[in-house]
């Protein structure tokens, strides 16, 4: 990898088991690959023998009796290289010193973050695809269920069955905790379910992921159980609106914070910009958080293959809150919005 030579390192250990997955294929849940100069080595235990065979592609295999990072350091210290590159936001201390045992004192660890997940930020065409389907499986679910979101049903259970439709249509699980959160509790932005039960009059925010063949979709819709009030239709419009602008501004070359921006604007304007508490998108693909960040201030630019959630939400204590997050593929001349959900104000 470029970063790494430009380092002056002599290779990168790579931890993250989802940039370990994106580089060679495996799926188990200890492994750890060694990328050098023309060798790339994944080092994991007997539990994944058979596996590591079967998945691991464009890299070696060696199945190790212990730790799979002591194995590694073992190695490192009866070659010859002396200065190797590690993310170390993906390592405990107690790990670090595991390896650093093993290694020696000669062996120069150098920290390099991001290396891989700059890769993995741009997709290529076979990622977008399994993207596409993991969104549609998604937006099904969510049109699925809509009948059952009504009073008296409580929230957990909305979102066991949200996971368990998932599932049924083939997802490995979801992407992350499924968020049903009414009343004043859906001013909470990243409510957790519990036993509450929706009650009539009041806002339902349903965030949902779904992980399809390893990537992941990331979908929210807001519903009013009952007539909406003038006050919650105008807040609802706002928040439509400045989804339309982050749409109209994300485009390869503009500056992510740009596209924040653009949709505080819109709720600036509509006197709602204090209750707008957190960014405006994030990347997705193998991790439901990914580069980029759609926030204040941030200077990376778009690039094309860069797939990003659009999420404006409004969050009013004591009233409820207000999110929309669709999945957008950005491409060199377009963008195309993976999630089809419906967008329109329900009032259920």
């Amino acid at each position: 990898m470029q970063g790494v030579a430009q380092a002056g390192a002599d290779g990168l250990l790579v931890t993250h088991l989802p940039n370990v997955y994106y580089l060679c294929g495996f799926t188990g849940s200890t492994g750890a690959l060694l990328v050098e100069s023309g060798r790339v080595t994944l080092f994991t235990d007997g539990r994944y023998a058979i596996q590591s065979r079967e998945e691991v592609r464009h890299a070696r295999v060696r199945v190790t009796r212990g730790s799979s990072l002591a194995a590694v350091g073992e190695y490192l210290r009866k070659g010859k290289k002396a200065r190797m590159a590690l993310d170390p936001a993906h390592l405990s201390v107690a790990e670090k010193s595991v390896l650093r045992r093993a290694a020696g004192r000669k062996m120069r660890w150098l920290a390099r973050g991001g290396l891989v997940e700059e890769l993995r930020a741009v997709k290529d065409a076979q990622e977008i695809v399994r993207m596409r389907s993991a969104a549609r499986l998604g937006c099904i679910v969510f049109e699925e269920i809509l009948p059952l979101v009504k009073p008296g049903v409580r929230e957990l259970e909305l979102a066991a069955e949200i996971e368990y439709r998932m599932r049924r249509r083939g997802a490995a699980g979801p992407a992350f905790d499924t968020i049903v959160a009414s009343g004043t509790r859906a001013a909470l932005p990243h409510a957790r379910p519990t036993a509450k039960r929706l009650r009539k009059n009041e806002l339902v925010v349903l965030d949902l992921g779904a992980i399809l063949a390893h990537y992941c979709c990331d979908l929210t819709r807001t519903v009013y159980l009952g007539r909406a009030p003038a006050r919650i239709r105008r807040w609802y419009q706002a928040v439509e609106e400045a989804k339309a602008a982050a749409l109209e501004a994300l485009r390869a070359g503009v500056a992510a914070g740009e596209v924040d921006a653009a949709a505080r604007r819109v709720l600036r304007r509509s006197r709602l910009g204090q209750y707008f508490v957190h960014s405006t998108g994030h990347g997705l693909g193998l991790e439901v958080h990914e580069e980029p960040r759609l926030a204040r201030g941030q200077r990376k630019l778009i690039r094309a293959g860069n797939v990003v959630t659009l999420e404006p939400g409004i969050y009013v204590e004591g009233v409820g809150g207000i999110r929309l997050e669709d999945d957008v593929a950005v491409f060199s001349d377009r963008n195309e919005v993976l999630t089809s959900a419906p967008r329109r104000f329900l009032e259920l």
